[in-house]
């Protein structure tokens, strides 16, 4: 296992990169959405083992809290005829929270790799069109590439790719400049500590001057905000634009 130092941030790199199966490849992106699957998977038996019609425990009150906020959440936006999409939608919050939360301890959160939210982009584009082929049939489908006249044909093509793409680039965008600008932020106070304590004369500047201790705090609660609101937030969008995205489609 490799190890990356970001400031006082430590990341480890998994040293999975072995072909298998052909050309299908284990890579540290893959693994780590293997652990956050594990993570909820955990916290859902954890959370739902035991259940009590009378006096809940506060671990089966906090469970129903997140069921009720699900159903609000998706029902309020879509209505009562999508309860369906319930179980979707929350998995698809909870996994993109959790990836966005694992960097907090060490791991390199899949959802700074394009791939992830592109994958997730695609499962929501293929509910998408089946929203509008079940909402308008197959033949509807096509035939509204063509409205209001025919020659916006291409541009209503592009129009339509355009959903995932953008969904998936927005998500990795933000998640990807968070740590962008963390390690920045990390080199910049380093070098800062190392010139303002090299001003010390003699032997205690030059080894202070090796001490990034202007990383120590500033770099944390900067942290809230791009580790935990901004990996929070961007969960959120990213399944209220599902919502929206899968309600229009089925209203043709």
């Amino acid at each position: 296992m490799d190890v990356n130092v970001v400031g006082p941030k430590v990341y480890y790199t998994l040293p999975f990169d072995i072909p298998v199966l052909g050309p299908i490849q284990i890579t540290e992106t893959l693994v780590v959405s293997w652990i956050v699957m594990a993570i909820i998977t955990g916290l859902c038996i954890f959370l739902t083992h035991n259940l009590k019609v009378e006096n809940i425990t506060k671990r089966q009150a906090f469970a129903e809290m997140l069921v009720e906020t699900a159903d609000k959440f998706v029902i309020g936006n879509m209505g009562e005829k999508f309860r369906g999409f319930i179980p979707f939608v929350a998995a698809l919050f909870a996994t993109s929270v959790v990836s966005n939360l694992i960097s907090l301890i060490g791991l390199r959160s899949p959802t700074a790799d394009l791939n992830t939210e592109a994958a997730w982009a695609v499962v929501v584009f293929i509910i998408i069109t089946q929203q509008k082929i079940k909402a308008g049939g197959f033949f509807g489908y096509l035939k509204g590439f063509t409205q209001p006249i025919p020659v916006l044909t291409p541009f209503n093509i592009l129009s339509e790719l355009a959903t995932p793409i953008s969904m998936a680039c927005r998500h990795f965008g933000n998640i990807l400049s968070g740590v962008v600008i963390n390690g920045l932020l990390y080199a910049a106070l380093a070098l800062a500590s190392s010139k303002l304590l090299g001003l010390i004369p003699g032997a205690v500047g030059a080894v202070l001057s090796n001490v990034p201790i202007l990383d120590v705090g500033i770099p944390a609660i900067l942290s809230v905000y791009f580790d935990w609101f901004s990996g929070v937030m961007q969960a959120y969008i990213f399944c209220m634009l599902t919502t929206m995205y899968i309600a229009n489609a089925a209203e043709g």
